[in-house]
């Protein structure tokens, strides 16, 4: 398995918060915990930018991937409104995670929930080139839905 070093610094002093960490051996993201004074109460359809309390420095040719953590989705509605997010590798700044509540119901997120996963990714970086005319391919310009549903071509 490959590892990167990324350097992490604490914000604000919260040393009852631990550091973001894999909760098992395979795990590909490293849990998130919201660094809040207060609880955090949202209410359905309502988003809002919880802290973290830390900022990265992700390694020249990596970025961090902010995504939502299944089980809290699964069973409070809550997930990550712009997921993936992207930490790029020059911020500096606190990691913040644009959480949404798409239950029914308001949720309440306290100081130490685990809100979200941050996976560290390789980049590749792309050159773009000028054509006037692309090669083909068996399914063109078709768009979104186009490759269908088994025995429905018209169902996403």
């Amino acid at each position: 398995m490959n590892t990167v070093n990324v350097q992490v610094r604490r914000v604000r002093p919260n040393p009852d918060l631990e550091l973001p960490k894999y909760q098992s051996e395979l795990a590909a993201g490293l849990d998130l915990r919201a660094d809040l004074d207060a609880p955090l109460s949202l209410e359905p359809l309502e988003r809002t930018l919880v802290p973290t309390g830390l900022s990265l420095a992700i390694p020249p040719g990596f970025e961090g991937q902010v995504r939502p953590r299944s089980g809290l989705a699964a069973k409070q509605g809550l997930t990550v409104l712009n997921a993936p997010g992207t930490i790029d590798a020059d911020y500096r700044g606190e990691v913040k995670v644009l959480l949404v509540n798409l239950s029914s119901e308001p949720v309440t997120v306290q100081r130490g929930d685990r809100i979200a996963q941050l996976v560290v990714a390789a980049v590749t970086r792309a050159t773009l080139v000028e054509v006037s005319e692309l090669s083909e391919t068996a399914r063109g310009s078709a768009g979104f839905g186009s490759t269908g549903v088994a025995g429905n071509p018209d169902r996403c």
